[in-house]
């Protein structure tokens, strides 16, 4: 009985991940941590999904040439040391997972809230244009994305939360010129070496359910197809305002 929950609950996520596009560890570590999984083992088990569930888009925003390599290489070349950083930090200064278990929940309250106000404030991000000045120079502006990956890095580690829609935000931010379909499959083509090496590291800390990790990708795999191709005749604003709300009372619950 479970096993049959844990992939009906992958095919929830799934399906909404498909009609929305927001990154399922947005939807499934909170709902992991309903279904009475400790927060370690939700942020860790969430991560190798993310992992293996977006890999199959870079193949697809790769063959379509939708994805600025070179904005990859800067943003990982920030967030993977950070993301070492942190699961060393987690292994060698804390005792366990019950010493470090609130660190993880604080941070995914965060996590929630941020990307609920990226989703609400979206079109707003999309007319900020922090380094449209003529001055800035290719460095400064690799050095100011390495900088951003890094922070992401650190905080996708401890929540599993934000590779997905805060990504998109800070490449919206920092290149306005680069087209919508590049930002996308930009941000994913991210998301899927930080979110595995964030897996990985958590592999090595104990903090990931394999047998949990098989139902749920069991479930996701086809909804999120289904629900990609009925996400094409609802209203964006409608649904992305939805989910917005459900994350930011989520996060506001586990910040406090």
């Amino acid at each position: 009985m479970d096993a049959l929950l844990y992939i009906s609950a992958g095919a929830c996520v799934g399906f909404a991940v498909g009609l929305t596009g927001i990154g399922g560890g947005s939807l499934m570590t909170p709902l992991l941590l309903v279904f009475g999984f400790p927060a370690h083992i939700a942020i860790g088990t969430d991560l190798m999904y993310a992992a293996l569930t977006k890999s199959g888009g870079v193949l697809t925003h790769h063959r379509q040439k939708s994805v600025d390599w070179l904005l990859v290489k800067a943003m990982c070349a920030g967030s993977i040391p950070t993301t070492i950083a942190t699961i060393i930090t987690l292994k060698y200064m804390f005792a366990g997972s019950d010493h470090y278990s609130l660190i993880l929940t604080t941070c995914l309250g965060f996590m929630l809230s941020l990307t609920a106000l990226v989703l609400f404030f979206r079109r707003q991000l999309m007319s900020i244009r922090i380094l449209n000045n003529a001055q800035w120079s290719d460095q400064r502006r690799f050095n100011v994305t390495v900088m951003m990956g890094a922070l992401l890095g650190v905080l996708v580690t401890l929540s599993s939360v934000g590779a997905g829609a805060l990504g998109t935000a800070i490449l919206l931010m920092l290149y306005p010129m680069l087209s919508p379909v590049k930002v996308v499959g930009t941000d994913i083509a991210h998301a899927v070496p930080l979110t595995l090496v964030a897996g990985l590291g958590h592999i090595w800390l104990g903090n990931v359910d394999f047998g949990l990790l098989g139902v749920l990708l069991i479930g996701s795999l086809p909804a999120v197809h289904f629900g990609t191709r009925l996400g094409r005749h609802l209203p964006e604003n409608a649904m992305r305002i939805l989910l917005a709300s459900i994350l930011l009372i989520l996060g506001i619950r586990y910040l406090i």
